[in-house]
């Protein structure tokens, strides 16, 4: 049983994709459709909604079952393609392409700086580490092949688990999953998702490496929120 348990968010918070999902579909676009003009915002406003993530209060409809995750994001894709000029006949490869690119930890995922001394600052002074992160079916893959997986315990996404962040059923997922410890922290760059989500649960949270920070400031980067957890 588990008595003192952090939960990570994964992406803007341990590690980072330049651009992330529109920044992935343009460098796939350059290597299929090297002659096109499209850019990275041209693809961000078509992707502003559609995620299982911008509609957290409804489970997924399969939940634990990725194909069908993957189905409707990469139609959610194609979509954006097809809208910003790109021939209908190339929009499912390439949305195809864009999946296998972004579950790929070889190309684009970076790990933060500080993302390891905070994992084993913690582990050392005996908490548990592990993710809980909004992301697709193959986080815990991803996190692997980023070396990250001996230093969590567990990796939990939403994408398996049926439910988005800032919706209490996935903290009580993970939650449970631990025999609901003493003492848990939730670490995460969002201040709705990660940290408002966290406090309607009942669990602790620091938000990091936000803009949004209230008072301006406040976010922390993961040394410091390490340090904050271990001082209680």
């Amino acid at each position: 049983m588990t008595e003192r348990l952090v939960l990570w968010d994964f992406d803007g918070t341990l590690a980072f994709r330049p651009g992330l999902w529109s920044g992935c579909v343009i460098e796939v676009l350059d290597e299929h459709v090297p002659t096109h003009s499209i850019t990275v915002e041209h693809i961000r406003t078509r992707l502003r909604d559609g995620f299982p993530w911008h509609r957290s209060d409804h489970p997924h409809p399969y939940p634990g079952d990725p194909e069908r995750w993957w189905e409707p994001i990469q139609r959610l894709i194609a979509n954006a393609l097809v809208d910003v000029g790109v021939s209908d006949a190339r929009c499912a490869e390439i949305a195809d392409a864009v999946h296998r690119r972004f579950i790929d930890p070889s190309i684009g995922w970076t790990l933060f700086d500080d993302a390891l001394p905070a994992l084993s600052a913690t582990a050392a002074a005996g908490w548990t580490n592990a993710i809980l992160s909004n992301h697709v079916p193959e986080l815990p893959a991803l996190v692997a092949g980023l070396g990250l997986d001996t230093h969590v315990d567990r990796v939990f996404t939403s994408a398996l688990i049926g439910y988005e962040k800032p919706n209490p059923e996935i903290f009580r997922h993970a939650l449970s999953a631990y025999e609901h410890p003493r003492e848990t922290w939730m670490v995460g760059d969002n201040p709705i998702a990660d940290v408002a989500g966290a406090e309607a649960a009942g669990l602790r949270a620091v938000l990091v490496r936000s803009a949004s920070a209230d008072p301006p400031g406040q976010a922390v980067g993961l040394r410091q929120a390490s340090e904050i957890i271990l001082a209680g």
